[in-house]
């Protein structure tokens, strides 16, 4: 194991002591990291902290943060006058990640709507003694049938012995703020693979045109075989086959196995313009394209119908933990999902203990069952203020993910704390999570328990788990546990390498980031985190060069503090 180099041509050897702590920081983080069935297995994780890579002045891979000190200081991949252009002579670049969030970064607003309160109007019983669900349900219902409302609940205690469902746009569930208004769910059965609160809808593709050519990474403009019926606004996505060409390229063969042979959705855009004259025709997109769509692949843009609009959930608590056994019967199960939809929001909620919960011994004082909130193949979807914790089920199987993303574009997780879940914050399973923002995210406590038997737990990192997550940032957010972005190899039914050109902006906290990414990588300014870039283990293989570090322990003065405001600030200014 050896240090990342402070320029592209020196590089600096660990004393033996450090390079034996190294490795034993290493393999603790690999420790109850076995195949798993599904979507799920543990990267795991360490409580030793060891820095890895180039400190005192904080260079690394060819950055500079400048001299040890007070003085602020700016990136080279962002220096003042930066442009979504600007790359240095290596050809590493930062995406310009400013459109993620409702209405590409807008503070989520439910409009206008019809209110429908569930107490007064449909009877709901806020003392927690009577089952609400059904009246809930119908103030949804009736919510849908006009077109959208927002469905009021109240302070108290409401208890739900089922599951609530939406497949409308512009519902939304709003309490009075999370100590005000709380929800507590008390079904089990039946509850893996879902959600005990669901806005869904299906997705269908009406047209498709196959790309005319590669498209270009960070343009928004797509050439394709034939324009005609394609409009301004519809929503569309590009994507392309899993081949075994594109397997190949990434080091892959032999390992990533769910989606091969399967056309994947990738970037989840709205049309800007589309020009049926010019030959090729083309179409100009919302959102630039992050990673190459090659026609080797197979790459096409698909117009899609069907997402839910301004869909919510805020201002309440939630609570869905039963008892310890109940809870390691079901995998999977989450609090709140939203799916198939854009410029939705979840904001102002937080878990609170069940009063399902035991009160004593395993499972006593949890919040909730095994996962907090799930986001899954949407686009511009913030999450905000939102505060979960103590999730019951920790153990394999997709168990204890707090906040998770799935085929998702241009979400924004912000102002929002992860705490004793397994890993509090990740992407998972599939391909197409794309410029995703974490943002001043907290995650402490995360912890990989053996079974329900054996309480034995090490430490689980915040991670992106599955399929090449692309171009998303981690941006002023704190790791008392830490994060990961690794080659999985065949964990997690061939997960693979897990990400690329994903960024980690900012970072502070007591553990540790692993940054080994197919490509580049980059890790901009630290606070005491622990950063590893390079190791003896198999979650290296493939990802060479090793990635960019700069300005580690220099994260206090880097600027500006946050990555994301900043280039959304320029942006906004520019239009």
């Amino acid at each position: 194991m050896k240090t990342p180099p402070r320029t592209p041509h020196a590089t600096r050897s660990l004393p033996t002591t450090r390079w034996l702590v190294g490795l034993a920081v290493l393999l603790a983080a690999a420790a109850g990291c076995g195949p798993e069935q599904g979507t799920s297995n543990s990267t795991g994780g360490t409580t030793t902290t060891a820095t890895l890579t180039g400190g005192g002045g904080g260079g690394g891979a060819g950055g500079s943060g400048g001299e040890a000190g007070s003085a602020p200081w700016a990136s080279t991949l962002y220096p003042p006058g930066w442009t979504p252009s600007f790359e240095d002579a290596q050809g590493r670049f930062l995406h310009d990640f400013s459109y993620a969030g409702f209405r590409y970064g807008a503070i989520p607003d439910a409009g206008i709507l019809p209110l429908f309160d569930v107490v007064t109007d449909y009877g709901a019983d806020p003392t927690g003694t009577l089952d609400a669900t059904a009246a809930v349900q119908l103030a949804m219902d009736d919510a849908a049938a006009a077109s959208g409302g927002i469905v009021v609940l109240g302070e108290g205690l409401f208890r739900f012995e089922d599951v609530l469902r939406s497949s409308a746009s512009h519902v939304v569930l709003r309490g009075q703020g999370p100590t005000a208004t709380r929800l507590y769910f008390t079904r089990s059965q039946g509850m893996s693979d879902t959600s005990h609160i669901l806005f869904d809808a299906p997705l269908t593709v009406d047209l498709e045109t196959p790309l005319a050519s590669d498209a270009v990474v960070r343009e928004t403009v797509i050439e394709v075989e034939d324009a005609t019926g394609f409009a301004p606004g519809d929503d569309v996505t590009v994507g392309f086959t899993i081949t075994p060409a594109f397997i190949e390229e990434h080091g892959m063969t032999g390992t990533w196995q769910a989606f091969n042979g399967t056309w994947q959705p990738f970037f989840r855009r709205t049309v800007e313009s589309v020009d049926t004259q010019s030959a090729p025709n083309t179409v100009t997109l919302d959102v630039p394209i992050r990673y190459p769509a090659k026609t080797r692949d197979g790459a096409s843009l698909r117009r899609e119908q069907g997402y839910l609009t301004g869909v919510g959930v805020e201002s309440l608590g939630i609570a869905n933990a039963v008892s310890w056994d109940e809870a390691w019967s079901v995998d999977r199960t989450h609090a709140i999902e939203i799916a198939h939809a854009k410029d939705s929001f979840i904001r102002d909620v937080a878990s609170f203990p069940s009063p399902n919960a035991p009160q004593s011994g395993d499972g006593a004082g949890a919040h909730l069952l095994s996962g907090g909130l799930l986001v899954r193949e949407s686009k511009r979807v913030t999450v905000t203020q939102v505060d979960l914790s103590m999730a019951e089920n920790r153990g394999g199987g997709g168990n204890g993910y707090l906040f998770e993303i799935q085929r998702s574009s241009e979400v924004l997780l912000s102002d929002s704390k992860g705490t004793a879940g397994r890993h509090n914050f990740i992407q998972n399973w599939g391909f197409g999570t794309t410029g995703c923002v974490f943002l001043r995210v907290e995650s402490r406590g995360g912890k990989n328990v053996l079974s329900k038997d054996d309480p034995t737990a090490v430490t689980a990192l915040s991670e992106f788990h599955h399929s090449l997550a692309t171009a998303n940032l981690i941006d002023a957010s704190l790791f008392d546990d830490g994060f990961s972005i690794v080659n999985r190899n065949l964990e997690s039914t061939g997960a693979g390498q897990t990400g690329t050109q994903n960024v980690m902006w900012n970072s502070r906290g007591k553990g540790m980031l692993r940054s080994m990414q197919f490509g580049w990588g980059y890790v901009i300014g630290t606070r005491d985190l622990a950063v590893v870039t390079e190791s003896v283990l198999p979650m290296s293989q493939g990802t060479e060069p090793v990635d960019f570090v700069e300005g580690q322990d220099l994260g206090a003065t880097l600027t500006p503090p946050s990555l994301y405001e900043d280039q959304r600030s320029h942006r906004l200014l520019g239009q």
